[in-house]
């Protein structure tokens, strides 16, 4: 009987000792690898989220600028506006479905000024800046706003543009599209010229700001901006 439990005792031990070393179970390992999914599948959605987002900044501030850049040239092309002395009729109009402006044209100092005409107009669903070469008389000038002179530099400034407008304001009828208000605000002011008292005084502008509002379908809502003439 003892030796019976001697060679016993050895083969529990061997036992315990093969049971105390097992692996996982394949529901063991299945079950992580769900976990691991789970996790790797929610890391992606938030990656995802993060590069959309990105993409989505990134062209946010594109167009920002894109309009930042197209409004900071109209107001340039509003301040360097002339006058209707100078432009020999109607400095700014609305022509055709196109915002016209005749502006100074930037020369060395000591140069012989020179103006310029400005449109811009919505073609292909994009805003384009037209502009004429500089004009040194006022036959070239009268050429030009009949659009008759040719080497015009065409500069795409904003793309994917659903519509835009203008308004011009006029001292007397406050803001307007209608060319008529902005031509008997002009013959006013001619005819105040004429007046002996008045005779050395300069002619008044007869557009003195202008308002531009763009509609794009990448924006919520339509943008307007409000420039002064000749400031």
């Amino acid at each position: 009987m003892k030796r019976t439990d001697r060679c016993d005792r050895p083969r529990g031990r061997a036992r315990s000792r093969r049971y105390g070393a097992r692996g996982f179970t394949l529901i063991e390992l299945l079950v992580a690898i769900a976990i691991l999914a789970v996790v790797a599948l929610l890391a992606w959605r938030g990656l995802d989220q993060i590069m959309r987002g990105r993409d989505v900044l990134t062209r946010s501030m594109a167009e920002e600028r894109v309009f930042a850049q197209m409004f900071d040239q109209m107001r340039i092309d509003a301040r360097e506006a002339a006058s209707d002395d100078e432009a020999a009729g109607l400095a700014i109009s609305l022509e055709g479905g196109a915002l016209q402006i005749v502006r100074a044209f930037a020369v060395p100092p000591g140069a012989a000024p020179r103006l310029q005409v400005v449109r811009y107009r919505v073609q292909d669903g994009q805003v384009v800046r037209y502009a004429s070469p500089p004009l040194a008389n006022l036959g070239q000038l009268r050429s030009a706003l009949r659009g008759e002179s040719g080497n015009w530099s065409a500069l795409p400034m904003m793309r994917g543009v659903d519509s835009i407008s203008a308004r011009l304001y006029v001292p007397k009828t406050g803001w307007t599209s209608n060319m008529q208000d902005v031509r008997a605000q002009l013959t006013g002011n001619n005819n105040g010229a004429k007046v002996p008292q008045l005779g050395n005084a300069p002619i008044p502008r007869s557009v003195t700001g202008v308002q531009v509002s763009v509609g794009s379908h990448s924006l919520a809502h339509v943008v307007t901006r409000i420039f002064l003439v000749g400031e």
